[in-house]
C-alpha cells in the first residue's frame, strides 16, 4: 500500500530494535522499512553476515534510510543491549527456559511504560534461519512469542518486525499497573549485569562448581535467568560483587 508523505511529521523513538546476525541486507532494508512504518528509529545490528553498510539494505529499505542511516554496529549481542534496563527475546520455539512470556501487545504497552519512567528497552531479533541461540535468550528479561497457527508459526524478519513495531505504535501509553519500586538506586542496565555475570561465573570457575565442561553452557543459562528474573538494582549488584569478592578474594587482573 502506498502511502509515503514527507510532507507530514514523523513519528520516531521507541524501544530498540536488535538483529543479530542477519543473513541477507534485503532482510535488514525490510525490517527498517518495517520499523519506520511503526516509528522506530533505533536499528542496531549485530554481525550482519554480509557486512555493513550494505546496498542492498538500502534499495529493499524503499526510502526508510533515516533508519539505517542511524543503524548502528555491535560486536556482540551483550554490546548492543548494554544501556538497555529490560530485553524481549523474541521466538516462536519453546526453549525449556524458566522465562516470563508475553504477547506484543502486551509487551508494547509494557514498553509504553517502562520508556515513560526512563527504563530504555528493546526487543532482540535472531538470524532468519535458526533464531535466538539459547545464550542470548539467557540474556533477555522477557520472551515474546506471537500467537499464530501452531503448524506454521515461522514468521520472515520484517514480518516479526512489524508485528511486533505496530503493537508498539498502536498501545495505550499508560504505564503498567506494576512498577518496582527501587528506592534511591536505579535498575541495572545489561552492562552492569552482564558485568556481574562474568565476575560470578569466573568465582564459581575458581571454586570448582563449574568443572563440568559439558554441563557449564545449561548451568550458567540457568543462573542467568534467575538474576534476570530478580530485576536487580545497580546498588545490589554493586553488594553481590562485594560478597563474591569477600569470599573468594579480588580477581586477578592480567
Amino acid at each position: 500500500m502506498a502511502g509515503t508523505n514527507t510532507s507530514r511529521e514523523g513519528i520516531t523513538g521507541g524501544p530498540a530494535v536488535i538483529l543479530v546476525e542477519p543473513q541477507l541486507g534485503q532482510n535488514i532494508g525490510t525490517a527498517a522499512r518495517a520499523m519506520l512504518n511503526c516509528g522506530l528509529d533505533d536499528l542496531r545490528l549485530v554481525k550482519p553476515r554480509d557486512g555493513w553498510p550494505n546496498e542492498k539494505a538500502i534499495a529493499a529499505a524503499s526510502g526508510a534510510d533515516r533508519v539505517l542511516d542511524k543503524a548502528r554496529l555491535f560486536p556482540t549481542v551483550e554490546a548492543a543491549i548494554g544501556d538497555l534496563v529490560h530485553v524481549y527475546a523474541s521466538t516462536a520455539r519453546d526453549r525449556y527456559m524458566v522465562k516470563r512470556e508475553v504477547t506484543p501487545r502486551l509487551a508494547a504497552a509494557e514498553m509504553r511504560g517502562r520508556l515513560a519512567a526512563g527504563e530504555p528497552c528493546g526487543v532482540l531479533f535472531g538470524p532468519e534461519r535458526t533464531g535466538l541461540i539459547n545464550e542470548h535468550i539467557a540474556l533477555a528479561d522477557t520472551v515474546l512469542t506471537v500467537p499464530l497457527n501452531p503448524a506454521f508459526s515461522s514468521l520472515n524478519l520484517a514480518q516479526a518486525v512489524l508485528l511486533i513495531g505496530y503493537e508498539w505504535f498502536t498501545a495505550e501509553t499508560a504505564p503498567p499497573a506494576e512498577q518496582l519500586h527501587t528506592g534511591h538506586s536505579r535498575p541495572a542496565n545489561k552492562e552492569e549485569l552482564v558485568r556481574f555475570f562474568d565476575h560470578f561465573e569466573e568465582a564459581l570457575t575458581i571454586s570448582g562448581f563449574l568443572r563440568h565442561e559439558d554441563k557449564r553452557p545449561s548451568m550458567t543459562r540457568n543462573l542467568r535467568n534467575l538474576f534476570q528474573r530478580a530485576s536487580c538494582t545497580e546498588q545490589e549488584l554493586r553488594t553481590l560483587h562485594g560478597v563474591i569478592t569477600a569470599f573468594v578474594g579480588p580477581r586477578q587482573r592480567p
